[in-house]
């Protein structure tokens, strides 16, 4: 069977140390990537195995009635929406998934929390073009002295969603002394609780206390664009906005509006409605954003963990003896 492989974008798959599990198939790796179901689907055509990297490729209807061949797409982290089950499973096309650890996308969280306080990525700019100790941040339509940046202790950390990585980044407030409040369904809130966190009174008041607010929730028919302008408004001209979730959790535009209008005054994103994004994507302009390509979950010993899985599953297919599968359903119709 022909295994490929989609958009390794700094062509790491090969070199993982699970990568030996493959000695012996067909494995193509493609390192650029490509959009649209006709490219996709010439780059495809031979394929009977798609593995995929998390969400980097939408796999739609259009895109799977064009790939008889294909017979299992292994999906490295859990299933999204970005593939249409419904059709892999009319099609014959099995899916599995594989786990995925909050760890990483935890710990890049606070690379930006950290980052973004004390201005780091402003400072290492203009330092690389001979300016000392300027940040950069001017305007006269930011709080006074703005341009310097600001400790964490005694300060409050909003997090809402009060999941895998929702608690994570809750202990790394509180390990820094931070004030900790946690907004989300009521299930989260009484977590939050028994676990010695606050639970914010209302929605409101959790958007308007937080000087930090980091965003940590699936994205579903409930919660897309459950984020709006309405609330970034509440925020302190001084706090920070933080989203590694999914872009589709804020309403369209909210954030671009929000920063250009100085409420919250700073925001740090790792994700994009588009990804790659656009050229010429707004938010990217924005000195007050920082901006990080989607990386929450890319480390090498998460990489290395899910396409293990991943790997293992391919080749459990491929024997006969299918694992983690998501549609079996699938199975029945490709016989």
């Amino acid at each position: 069977m022909n295994i490929v492989i989609l958009d390794d974008y700094q062509d790491v798959v090969r070199k993982l140390p699970c990568a030996s599990k493959l000695n012996g198939y067909t494995a193509k790796v493609y390192t650029n990537t490509v959009k649209g179901a006709g490219q996709l689907s010439v780059r495809l055509k031979d394929a009977d195995v798609l593995v995929l990297i998390r969400e980097r490729t939408h796999i739609t209807r259009a895109l799977v009635e064009k790939l008889p061949r294909l017979k299992l797409i292994a999906q490295t982290g859990r299933l999204g929406a970005h593939i249409d089950l419904n059709a892999c499973t009319e099609y014959g096309i099995a899916v599995c998934e594989t786990s995925c650890s909050a760890q990483p996308a935890a710990e890049l969280t606070w690379a930006l929390v950290m980052a973004a306080v004390r201005r780091l990525p402003q400072y290492i700019g203009n330092l690389k073009h001979s300016a000392w100790q300027q940040s950069g941040f001017k305007s006269a339509s930011m709080p006074p002295n703005f341009c310097i940046g600001t400790t964490l202790k005694d300060k409050t950390l909003g997090v809402w969603g009060y999941g895998r990585i929702g608690r994570l980044v809750a202990g790394y407030g509180k390990a820094f002394k931070m004030r900790v409040i946690i907004w989300g369904s009521e299930q989260s809130r009484n977590a939050a609780q028994v676990d010695g966190f606050e639970a914010a009174p209302s929605r409101e008041e959790f958007f308007e206390s937080a000087d930090v607010l980091s965003l940590h929730l699936q994205l579903n028919d409930q919660t897309r664009g459950i984020v709006q302008l309405d609330d970034l408004a509440r925020m302190k001209p001084t706090a920070l906005f933080i989203n590694t979730a999914r872009a589709e959790l804020l309403a369209p535009e909210a954030l671009l509006t929000a920063l250009n209008r100085g409420r919250p005054g700073l925001a740090a994103i790792d994700v994009y409605e588009s990804e790659p994004p656009l050229q010429g994507y707004a938010l990217l302009r924005l000195e007050n954003c920082i901006c990080t390509p989607h990386i929450g979950y890319v480390e090498q010993e998460n990489f290395d963990a899910m396409f293990s899985i991943a790997f293992d599953n391919v080749i459990n297919f491929i024997q006969g003896q299918p694992t983690n599968l998501i549609n079996p359903g699938a199975l029945e119709v490709r016989r």
